[in-house]
Order: structure tokens, then sequence, then C-alpha cells
């Protein structure tokens, strides 16, 4: 199925593929850059970041946009943070009491469960320029098990919650619009609008970062996204990692 988005990016829905990151990946390569959805129903060998396996059940979103960014290079991977300021504002127009909350650099959490993330890759193909594939997973419909973390799903505050190419729809629209901001205003209104939704401000957390576990108090993000943390040497600046679940410290 081929259609246009509000934005006029282009949607393809794929009944199986093996990720749709990898395909927006395939289409970079070969010269692709109008922005372009890519759905999946199904996904054979999905993926997050750091390779770790995504799972993902018939219902939930599996999507990528394709696109080439515009702007100073070196500031690309903030739209890592301006896509999940974007998701949340999808999730609420679905869910507007949600509890939903941002946790740092690019999970979204439902009542402290994450419900979805996203995974920003620079590709650099042969004809030159950088190109965007950035993929969204929602659990719209499932809890996917064996996590060391809880889980949850849309379907848990909603009736009868959208189908992925719903959840599309609105996405596209709010993505757009972020980045619109971000293009014109810069972080400094993203990076406030992820802060007042942030998970666990001011609370002891422990970092995985590239070199090994940091222990502080999360202290918010700085004004190029990098993490807060306030440890027993003061406060350090974390640029590469994750925050690591409750479950998994």
């Amino acid at each position: 199925m081929h259609k246009r988005l509000a934005s006029g990016a282009r949607l393809e829905i794929y009944d199986q593929i093996d990720s749709t990151n990898r395909e927006a990946r395939r289409r970079a390569e070969a010269g692709e850059r109008d922005p372009l959805w890519i759905i999946a129903n199904r996904q054979t060998d999905g993926y997050g970041r750091r390779g770790a396996s995504w799972i993902q059940s018939e219902g939930d979103l599996a999507a990528t946009i394709l696109f080439a960014p515009t702007g100073d290079p070196e500031k690309l991977p903030q739209i890592s943070l301006v896509a999940a300021v974007a998701l949340t504002d999808a999730l609420v127009a679905f869910a507007p009491t949600a509890p939903i909350a941002l946790k740092w650099p690019n999970d979204v959490l439902l009542g402290g469960g994450k419900i979805a993330g996203l995974l920003l890759e620079l590709v650099t193909p042969p004809q030159g320029g950088v190109a965007i594939c950035l993929g969204f997973g929602v659990n719209i419909v499932s809890h996917p098990e064996g996590m060391d973390y809880p889980t949850a799903r849309l379907g848990d505050v909603m009736e009868n919650p959208p189908a992925p190419v719903e959840f599309v729809g609105r996405l596209d629209e709010t993505f757009a619009a972020r980045l619109a901001q971000w293009t014109t205003s810069g972080f400094a209104p993203v990076r406030t609008d992820w802060l007042s939704r942030a998970n666990g401000l001011g609370a002891e957390i422990t970092v995985r970062a590239p070199h090994g576990p940091i222990a502080g108090v999360f202290r918010g993000i700085d004004a190029e996204g990098a993490l807060l943390l306030e440890t027993a040497e003061g406060v350090i600046n974390v640029r590469a990692g994750a925050i690591a679940p409750p479950a998994a410290l």
C-alpha cells in the first residue's frame, strides 16, 4: 500500500519485512532522500539500540521514517530527542490523561512501563550527503514478555487503541511540527518540553555508559541533549549510554 501523509511524506506498508530500519537504510544507500515512512505489520529481524532485538506483535507499531536532514551535522543526534517529544505528543493525542513520561535518551514510559522506543541511524551513502533512518516501535496491543524492565501498551489506557497506520498518521504530524520547531528555533524549546515530561528528575539512577555504569542523581539534560548526572565528583555530562531500569540494577 502506498499513500501520502499530511506532511507530504510517502507511506509504504509491508505485510512482512526483516526490519523497517534495514529497509530504510537500503533505500538511503540507493540514493532515496524524499521523506518516506515504512510500516511493517510483522518484522522478522527487528532491532533497537546497540543491536538489541525489538519484539513486535501484530497490531503494534514498527515504523521508520527516512529523510534528508538540514542544519549543523554535529547537532543531528538531537533529532532523537526531538522525535521522542513528538512521540509523546502523538501518544497524548490518543490518550490525553495517560501518565506518559520520557526516559533518557529515547524511551517512552506509560505508568512506569516502557511503551515505546526509537532508534536514529545516520547513513552516508556512496552518492554523498547524509540521510536519517528514524525508527519507532510502539506497544499498541501487546506487552512484550521476557524483558528486564516493565512494559506497557496503549491498550492499557484506551478501549479501542488505533491501528498502526492511524498512529503513524498522527505521528507524522507531530514529528513534522517538532522537526520544524527544532529547525527554526533550535533545541531550547524542545529541551523545555522534554524536561517537562522527564521521568525521575532528582532521583538516584545508574547510567549504562560505554566505559561502565555511573551512579548519581539525574539533574536533567544540557543544552545539547546530554544527560546531567550529579556524582560525588560533581555534575557530569553523559553523552552516550542509557539509564538502567530498576530491575536491571
